[in-house]
C-alpha cells in the first residue's frame, strides 16, 4: 500500500562540520546526488504517496532545492519549526497525520524497502515499530570480570566484540502515538520510547541486516562517497540503469 513519510531534516548538522559550514547537511553532496535526494528517491521508488520535510535550520535553501517533489516522480510539502523542537517534537506540527505514517531520519542511506516496512507495521498493529541494525562496538583494551569483596579475578576476555541492535532512524507510528508529544516544547526519541514502555504501549522492533548508513559524522560522509558507486545500485537500481545508457 502507499504511505506517508515524514522526513526528519531540521538539524544543524554540527558533527559533520566542515561540510555544513555553508549549506545545510540534507544538501551535502554524496557522489552525485545530494545526501536527502537519494532518501526522497529511494521513498518514491518504495510506494510514498507523499513526503513532508520537518525543517528548521536553513529550511529555505533545502526548499529551493527540492521543491514540490515533482521532478522525481513525487509530492513533497514542509513543515516549519519556528525553533528546534528536537527529533520528535516536529510531529506535533503536522496536523494531518493519517491513522499510519513512517518517521525517518533525512541522511539514512538503506536499502530498507519502505514500503514493505510500513505493511509490516500496519499489519501487525503495533502501535510503533522501530527498524534496527545489528552494530558491531570493539573493544580495545583485555575486560576483566570480578567478583566477590576480594575482587577476585573470573574471567578476562582480549579485546572483545559487543553487539547490539540500535535504531536505524527508521520508526512507523499509528496515531495514537502523538498524544504522548508535548506540544511546542523539545522532546526526543529516546523520550517518547520511554513514554511508549511506561505507558505499556504496543512497541515493537523489525531486525534488518541488509545495508544501513548513518551520515552523521566526517568518517560516515567519507564511507557514503567511498561506497556510493556500488550502493547506489542497492538503494535506486533504475537511476543505474539510466546511467549506464547514458
Amino acid at each position: 500500500m502507499g504511505f506517508r513519510a515524514i522526513l526528519l531534516a531540521g538539524g544543524k548538522g554540527t558533527r559533520l562540520k566542515p561540510y555544513t559550514a555553508l549549506i545545510p547537511k540534507p544538501i551535502v553532496p554524496v557522489g552525485d546526488k545530494a545526501i536527502m535526494e537519494i532518501v526522497v528517491q529511494r521513498l518514491i521508488a518504495c510506494g510514498c504517496e507523499r513526503i513532508t520535510v520537518a525543517l528548521n535550520h536553513l529550511h529555505h535553501l533545502i526548499q529551493a532545492f527540492f521543491e514540490d517533489g515533482s521532478r522525481w516522480g513525487g509530492r513533497i510539502d514542509y513543515s516549519i519549526e519556528n525553533r528546534p523542537l528536537g527529533t520528535i517534537g516536529p510531529l506535533r506540527l503536522i496536523e494531518d497525520l493519517g491513522e499510519h505514517f513512517m518517521v525517518l531520519n533525512g541522511d539514512v542511506l538503506t536499502d530498507l524497502h519502505f514500503g514493505q516496512f510500513f505493511d509490516r507495521h500496519v499489519a501487525s498493529g503495533a502501535d510503533a515499530t522501530i527498524a534496527v541494525f545489528k552494530r558491531e562496538v570493539p573493544t580495545e583494551f583485555g575486560v576483566l570480570e570480578y567478583d566477590g569483596p576480594v575482587h577476585r579475578i573470573i574471567a578476562m576476555k582480549e579485546k572483545p566484540v559487543y553487539r547490539h541492535w540500535v535504531s536505524m532512524g527508521v520508526y512507523c507510528f499509528s496515531r495514537r502515538v502523538l498524544e504522548l508529544i508535548p506540544p511546542d516544547r523539545p522532546f526526543g526519541f529516546d523520550h517518547l520510547v520511554q513514554a511508549m514502555i511506561d505507558g505499556k504501549y504496543d512497541l515493537r522492533a523489525y531486525p534488518y541486516e541488509g545495508y544501513w548508513l548513518d551520515i552523521g559524522r566526517p568518517e560516515d560522509y567519507a564511507r557514503a562517497n567511498d561506497e556510493y558507486e556500488t550502493v547506489i545500485k542497492k538503494l535506486l537500481p533504475q537511476e543505474s540503469v539510466r546511467g549506464e545508457e547514458a
